[in-house]
């Protein structure tokens, strides 16, 4: 198979490419920046300079491939009012031109990586694909808008019978995550994590090699028009970290902030590198992200580690 992926310099699409070449794919890698995609050459995938701005050199880049993996964004929370733009074009502009760019292509294979954060806040129920958020609720954060704006950009694309397989990760961990959510799982298990702040947020946590896994065989035996939750077992960042500390073997931090101190200091956030902690404390303070992969499970085979098991692999491979 001939694939075209986005964001294969990063920490999820580096896997992909990984997992796609071992088995004999070839992979034409479209990056920013190809100085900073030294890690995809090595393992043979061709790189080509694109910065996903243009329809047209997107499709040129596409052509001949047999499936295009749109892996590509970008995943922060907290940011300012100044870089909105910049992250709205980030998600929802490349979506809207590489969806463009396949359609003028002609590519007949399409996966297009979402995030189960479409759903929102799950209240603490596991939902599965069938399940709608209350958008008069709002979002949690702007990165939560854009990827549900994005997302809408492909279901609409799917009405138009573009064939386009959906996959939705949740929360992804492994070696050279360097997330706040994985740099905090580091620091417990070095014994390094001063305290513990806004830790009831729930998430699933996918081990980033299981999820690679999970989008190759969406990309071998999805079904168009589908959509596949590719998520790890469900836990708090609390859990995590107590389980971080305790693979470790280091005491997890006693020294816990209240959520209601954190609010008030939220106008004092870029003193500590946060330069929107109130959006922070929203899109985290009992909020959970909840999804079940058991679609995934019966029809693609997708298996997501215990979290034990992917923390030792994590930290062994440090």
């Amino acid at each position: 198979m001939k694939v075209a992926l986005t964001g294969g310099a990063g920490f999820v699409g580096g896997a992909i490419a990984r997992l796609l070449r071992e088995r004999g794919d070839d992979i034409v890698a479209l990056v920013r920046d190809p100085a900073r995609a030294g890690r995809l050459t090595e393992i043979g995938a061709q790189v080509i300079a694109n910065d996903l701005s243009d329809v047209t050199t997107i499709a040129a880049a596409l052509a001949g491939a047999d499936a295009v993996i749109h892996a590509a964004g970008s995943y922060r929370v907290g940011i300012t009012k100044k870089e909105r733009p910049q992250m709205w074009d980030a998600n929802v502009g490349t979506t809207t031109r590489v969806l463009d760019a396949a359609a003028a292509a002609g590519t007949k294979w399409i996966v297009y990586v979402s995030t189960v954060n479409i759903f929102g806040n799950t209240h603490r129920r596991v939902v599965d694909e069938g399940y709608r958020r209350n958008l008069v609720a709002g979002f949690v954060s702007y990165y939560d808008e854009t990827k549900f704006r994005a997302h809408e950009v492909a279901e609409g694309r799917l009405a138009g019978s573009a064939p386009i397989v959906i996959v939705l990760p949740s929360q992804v961990y492994g070696p050279g995550d360097h997330s706040a959510f994985g740099e905090q799982l580091a620091a417990a298990y070095a014994g390094k994590l001063p305290y513990r702040a806004v830790d009831d947020v729930g998430v699933g946590l996918v081990h980033v090699d299981d999820l690679a896994a999970g989008i190759a065989a969406a990309l071998d035996r999805g079904e168009i028009g589908r959509s596949y939750i590719l998520s790890g077992p469900t836990t708090t960042l609390g859990d995590a970290i107590e389980l971080a500390a305790n693979v470790g073997r280091r005491k997890p931090p006693r020294l816990h902030v209240p959520t209601g101190l954190l609010r008030a200091f939220a106008p004092f956030g870029p003193l500590i590198g946060q330069p929107n902690l109130g959006e922070v404390i929203s899109a985290s303070s009992g909020v959970t992200y909840w999804a079940t992969a058991a679609r995934a499970e019966q029809e693609l085979g997708f298996h997501a580690r215990p979290i034990e098991d992917g923390l030792r692999d994590t930290f062994a491979a440090a």
